[in-house]
């Protein structure tokens, strides 16, 4: 009978875990297809794009309740209780990420109804590259994923310590358009919306990596705080250097 339980309860967890994939796969496709419709001017994808978020809200609202459901039943210890609150907090950024999609392609269906992409807009879109940016915080998700379905710490410390590299992408490309629209106000509205959209993708990668600090917790029982980041990348940084 005992081994009945634990047969069920762990059966239980890994269901849990596929649909926290599933949602994080979604996630990652929303992310890609808003910014394809962007720069290819696609405004059916977009409406996909759009659609598919309410798919994503009815993916965290089951994940909430088979959480609720296993906390009240099983009441897990350990590392399986880091296991299921983790879910929900991951099931929470992962949602956030689908929103910020969905708002990704809502705007780029207003730049499209203002007219084409203005030549400016286009060669900023080409030379710092908003699908380079997108697919940094996609590929992001996708480790931080693959370390939760493996409990890798060390896949979630790679994602944490390459948000930098998306703050990268996100400060190039918002200095570049704050240029334009310093010299040509006839275009405001487009490039306002252009700024929302980078800053949509920044604040996914900040998702991104909240997903693979919960991830760490999970894998070591160890809360991951912006100073132990620091020390690490000092401590990669030295071996580096003495390499």
């Amino acid at each position: 009978m005992h081994q009945h339980i634990v047969t069920s309860f762990s059966d239980e967890l890994d269901q849990l875990s596929a649909a926290l994939l599933q949602m994080g796969g979604l996630a990652e496709t929303m992310i890609s297809d808003a910014c394809q419709a962007l720069t290819t001017q696609n405004r059916e994808l977009a409406e996909l794009v759009i659609s598919r978020n309410l798919e994503m809200d009815k993916l965290e609202s089951d994940c909430q309740r088979d959480v609720t459901k296993l906390l009240a039943l099983r009441q897990p210890m350990a590392s399986d209780l880091r296991m299921v609150v983790g879910a929900i907090k991951i099931a929470g950024s992962i949602e956030r990420i689908g929103h910020l999609s969905k708002n990704t392609a809502q705007r780029s269906i207003h730049i499209m109804d203002s007219g084409n992409i203005s030549a400016e807009t286009k060669n900023v879109m080409a030379i710092r590259g908003i699908e380079r940016m997108g697919r940094a915080v996609s590929r992001q998700l996708q480790i931080a994923l693959d370390g939760y379905a493996r409990r890798d710490a060390n896949a979630a410390l790679r994602v944490i310590f390459q948000d930098d590299d998306i703050d990268s992408h996100y400060n190039a490309l918002l200095k570049s358009m704050l240029v334009y629209m310093t010299e040509d106000r006839q275009r405001l509205d487009e490039r306002s919306n252009f700024l929302f959209i980078v800053k949509n993708l920044e604040r996914i990668g900040d998702h991104c990596s909240n997903v693979a600090k919960v991830v760490h917790f999970i894998a070591t029982g160890n809360h991951i705080l912006n100073q132990n980041i620091e020390d690490k990348q000092a401590e990669r940084s030295d071996k580096a250097f003495k390499a």
